[in-house]
């Protein structure tokens, strides 16, 4: 379980010195760190959401959708909404939006299939319900600073 491995800053020159390839990466509370560059060239720590969280999260939301698909519609979307909210505030951090558009696109997409299913007659077009969703659902965007806006000293 614990185990020491390569990380920071320097670590790309001196394994790519050594011949051992990219550093490795690491889970830590719901993300993959990955040792990167910026544009710029700068040292950076990816941090993207881990795969085996999102899914999770996914399956416990369609579950969770597929009971409540019978409440006002009004209800459904202030809980939706709450959840995105959370998910985004916890997970929006720089350069992890892919995740968080997926994890959106996903649970729209859960969502207006338990809308259709409410009875047989269905009339809700994705078009549609993405406009409608787009407008009372908030969108995912980074809620947290990059570290060197965060941290800057001004003098």
């Amino acid at each position: 379980k614990t185990r020491l491995i390569e990380f920071g800053r320097f670590a790309v020159e001196n394994r790519r010195r050594r011949g051992d390839g990219k550093p490795e990466t690491f889970n830590f509370l719901g993300f993959k760190h990955i040792c990167s560059r910026d544009p710029r060239g700068r040292f950076v720590v990816l941090r993207h959401t881990m795969r085996q969280k999102l899914t999770a999260k996914l399956k416990s939301m369609n579950i969770e959708l597929k009971r409540r698909r019978h409440q006002k519609l009004a209800e459904q979307r202030r809980w939706l909404s709450a959840v995105l909210h959370g998910h985004f505030q916890y997970y929006g951090v720089p350069r992890n939006t892919r995740a968080l558009n997926v994890f959106y696109q996903e649970i729209l997409w859960h969502w207006w299939r338990a809308l259709r299913r409410r009875s047989q007659k269905h009339r809700l077009p994705w078009k549609r319900f993405y406009r409608r969703a787009k407008r009372h659902l908030p969108q995912p965007r980074v809620f947290h600073p990059y570290p060197d806006q965060r941290l800057r000293v001004t003098t």
